[in-house]
């Protein structure tokens, strides 16, 4: 009986389980661990963020003969002068466009309030509570308008201010990018030579899928912030680079993000203008037809092995947890993990006899 796979593997889950338990019990010892891994987290991760955008520069760099040192310095310099062309031609752009877009939050929602008092008057046969719930919306647009974009433009701002402030951010990231191919040999070199290869194959899948998805979020996001800001420059749309901006930020959330990008950017636009309002909706759905297109199948679907019903239930799951960071990092962590379940299963399915190869 103690031999059958059902027993084992009742067995592996009562042992997992055990071990649950065990460190819930001793939280007093993992949660300083947690709060010393969370103060490092930010340059880690900014660092990490970085160093899977500027390393291949690197690598094109040292292929050419460079030296890796001094092909670091020549990224480094790269990126002095981007946050310099950025802080000279963006800034002061978007600064006054935020600014002016705050002055009119109460204007916008006022007319959304009279929009919505204008179609309700010409319903008569809407449920109570539904009419209930949206006149409390209503009444407190004004307060969420403002709360919002006072806390989204605040929350973009200090997110800018820490990643290029924080003064370990660059030394972890020039030591990422200058050390970065050292880090799987040592980590080998304690373990025997089958267990060092399988180690050095798992490293490997997980870089390439950082890579894949990090790299091809970024580009997209920005390539389809530029489309908005072209597309809402031509058609005369109030604030085409703050919103352009915030779409790129939510483009960086696969499915959702676009989706919420699109919302006041309808808004405003059907604000300023009903035609406007029009175009606005159509340049939105023309990119995220792009971001849908390009992202999803050729991005996550492909290089990430991802389905896109799989995609959305973990950035729900992860939303509902996490917040915001969650929706983030909920599909590259869902990636890593998956890339290591799939390596640890087939290290597993590999070592057993032949013909014993499933687990069930």
């Amino acid at each position: 009986m103690t031999t059958q796979k059902p027993f084992r593997i009742l067995v592996y889950l009562i042992l997992i389980f055990s071990l649950v338990y065990l460190v819930h019990l001793t939280d007093f010892i993992f949660v300083p661990i947690g709060l010393l891994l969370a103060s490092i987290a930010v340059p880690i991760v900014g660092a990490g963020l970085f160093f899977y955008i500027t390393n291949p520069l690197v690598d094109l760099l040292e292929r050419y003969k460079v030296k890796r040192i001094f092909g670091v310095l020549i990224v480094f310099a790269a990126i002095g002068l981007v946050i310099y062309l950025i802080s000279l031609f963006l800034i002061p752009p978007l600064q006054e466009q935020t600014a002016r877009l705050v002055e009119n939050v109460p204007a916008i929602a006022k007319w959304v309030e009279d929009l919505w008092e204008l179609w309700q008057n010409r319903q008569e046969y809407l449920p109570v509570a539904f009419e209930d719930s949206i006149q409390n919306v209503i009444d407190n647009l004004d307060t969420y308008a403002e709360q919002v974009l006072t806390n989204l433009f605040s929350m973009i701002s200090s997110v800018f201010s820490f990643l290029f402030s924080f003064i370990m951010i660059p030394f972890f990231l020039f030591f990422m990018l200058k050390d970065g191919k050292k880090l799987t040999p040592f980590i080998t070199q304690f373990f025997s030579e089958q267990k060092a290869k399988s180690i050095e194959t798992l490293l490997k899948n997980i870089n390439q899928t950082l890579t894949s998805f990090i790299q091809g979020q970024v580009l997209v996001s920005i390539f389809v912030a530029v489309i908005l800001l072209i597309g809402y420059s031509i058609v005369g749309l109030n604030y085409a680079l703050v919103l352009a901006i915030f779409g790129l930020f939510m483009n960086l959330i696969p499915f959702i993000g676009p989706w919420i990008s699109a919302i006041p950017a309808v808004i405003i636009g059907f604000f300023q203008d009903p035609m406007i309002g029009v175009w606005t909706g159509v340049i939105m759905l023309v990119a995220q037809q792009i971001e849908g297109n390009l992202i999803s199948p050729n991005i996550m679907g492909k290089a990430l092995n991802l389905h896109p019903l799989t995609v959305i239930t973990v950035i729900l799951a992860a939303g509902a947890m996490f917040g915001f960071i969650g929706l983030l990092f909920a599909v590259p962590s869902y990636a890593v993990a998956k890339t290591i379940l799939t390596h640890l299963y087939r290290v597993y399915t590999n070592s057993r006899p032949v013909g014993q190869k499933n687990i069930f």
